[in-house]
């Protein structure tokens, strides 16, 4: 089922609800959280979640879900590789 999964790109959508909640699918996995900040990854690329007291009422590997509780700031898409390379590859050109 691990392989059928890596194969088939999860439906990823981002649901907000006031500033209290927030349901996002298409998650394959939570790199870190605190009561600051989630960093998961989705099947869109790396989501960064910003707020006060967040918590995570659910989450679901297998079928992809994340709800989170708590006071949303910011929500951001990390880019897996930025162009033109990093901070001293620029600096050095």
């Amino acid at each position: 089922m691990r392989d059928e999964r890596m194969t088939a790109e999860l439906p990823h959508h981002v649901i907000m609800e006031g500033r209290s909640r927030l349901s996002v699918s298409g998650v394959e996995d939570v790199e870190s959280f605190d009561e600051q900040s989630i960093v998961c990854v989705t099947s869109r690329g790396v989501l960064v979640i910003r707020g006060r007291e967040l918590r995570i009422g659910k989450l679901n590997t297998e079928g992809g879900d994340l709800n989170v509780e708590g006071t949303v700031d910011a929500l951001e898409y990390e880019d897996t590789a930025a162009p033109g390379g990093g901070f001293f590859s620029r600096l050095f050109r």
